[in-house]
């Protein structure tokens, strides 16, 4: 398996995971909701069901998100190669490597570390469209494309 495989593979796991929590949390918070009107009367009880109500709506647009994710995880085809820097895209630079994917954070592969990054994310922006030995500016800091994948 290639390296952009496995930093595929790795960012499409990150989704499914968040997705698989996202989902486990909601499922406890509509038992909790259940459980809440059943024991609680007052003002206490409906406080805490508009608490609930909070938590599930914030859970619920994080789920969305996370669901965004997945989505743009299926635009990528980690066996293409090109020679400018594009969405699916693995840049190695003079000062880290990074796969333009989704923002999954930092990924540990055959012990060299990775960034997965959104292709909205600020250094995605700037090395768009690169190719190997452009250099761009981002935060004061000159990087050297080495390759792109």
């Amino acid at each position: 398996m290639s390296i952009k495989e496995k930093l595929y593979r790795a960012c499409f796991d990150f989704a499914s995971q968040r997705i698989k929590a996202l989902n486990d949390a909601q499922k406890e918070l509509s038992e909790d909701a259940g459980s809440e009107s059943k024991s609680s009367a007052g003002d206490k009880h409906e406080t805490g069901r508009a608490m609930m109500q909070l938590e599930q709506e914030k859970n619920a647009e994080q789920l969305t998100k996370a669901n965004e994710l997945l989505k743009a995880m299926e635009k990528i085809d980690p066996s293409i190669a090109s020679d400018k820097v594009a969405l699916g895209s693995l840049v190695i630079t003079n000062r880290g490597s990074f796969y333009i994917a989704i923002s999954a954070g930092k990924i540990n592969i055959d012990s060299k570390e990775y960034f997965a990054v959104s292709p909205q994310a600020p250094i995605a922006v700037k090395l768009a469209g690169a190719k190997q030995k452009d250099k761009i500016q981002f935060n004061g800091v000159e990087y050297l494309v080495e390759e792109v994948r």
